[in-house]
């Protein structure tokens, strides 16, 4: 007995597997082949290539993203203290520092309603491994956070710039 498939192949449910044509016709023709040795060394070959003319390019980007990350720290700092300033009517004083947003600050000005969650998990550091310097009030506006960037002193052109909200 026969059984004949939705894509017309031939199942003998007696023997055990396809008829003796289809099982000839499954087999590879001769004109297949698989890929020699040479045409995958090519396409190593291409592929180093290209890695060649872009790794120099990605590897420029390092100091780009360091300051990424620091204005995106920074935009986060001032909008945690956005919430403090809403909750406390005022911002940390500068001798309360950015640690009033992990950790309840003492002294004047006393936040009237410090979150007892905090207002950020932790304080993070800039991407240079140094801390974000607060001021407030600020020189540019009611506070100041500051990144010295690469080289750690004020001031400073291209990488060496500093970072502030």
């Amino acid at each position: 007995m026969f059984y004949q498939g939705q894509f017309g192949s031939r199942f003998n449910s007696q023997s055990s597997g396809w008829t003796k044509g289809e099982s000839q016709r499954r087999k590879s023709s001769p004109g297949q082949r698989g890929f020699t040795l040479i045409e995958i060394m090519v396409v190593v070959a291409i592929i180093a290539i290209l890695g060649a003319a872009v790794v120099p390019l990605i590897m420029d980007r390092p100091e780009q993203a360091r300051r990424v990350k620091a204005e995106q720290d920074i935009a986060s700092i001032a909008s945690a203290l956005e919430l403090y300033r809403l909750d406390n009517f005022n911002y940390p004083s500068t001798d309360q520092g950015l640690e009033a947003l992990v950790e309840k600050p003492t002294g004047d000005p006393e936040p009237a309603n410090w979150n007892a969650s905090g207002y950020l998990q932790k304080l993070p550091k800039d991407p240079w491994g140094r801390d974000y310097i607060y001021m407030s009030p600020g020189e540019a506006g009611a506070f100041d956070i500051i990144s010295l960037a690469r080289d750690g002193q004020e001031g400073g052109t291209d990488y060496d710039a500093d970072l502030t909200n």
